[in-house]
């Protein structure tokens, strides 16, 4: 009786840990769901990646708002960004 009583305490702390896996992965695809790329407003060397031909990627953006190089930003807020060059862009900018 009490080998039942173990097993059937594991299964359910097996389950509930499971639960609250799923629960952190979920967390974290909402997270990265709620950011998306802009272009054209980063800074010389704070880029998040892709800053194209010849670069690596993070912080290798070599002018300010380069319009190649892509930075996170809150979903829905990219092209009302404001910089001396225009809007953010979804879409790289060509210079």
């Amino acid at each position: 009786m009490e080998s039942r009583y173990l097993s059937a305490l594991a299964l359910t702390v097996a389950a509930l840990a499971s639960n609250s896996a799923s629960a952190t992965d979920a967390k974290a695809t909402d997270k990265k769901a709620a950011k998306e790329r802009c272009y054209g407003v980063s800074m010389a060397g704070e880029n998040d990646c892709a800053a194209g031909p010849g670069t690596s990627c993070a912080g290798s953006a070599k002018k300010d708002y380069q319009g190649d190089a892509w930075k996170y930003v809150p979903s829905g807020s990219c092209v009302q960004i404001k910089t001396p060059n225009g809007k953010g862009s979804l879409t790289p900018i060509k210079s």
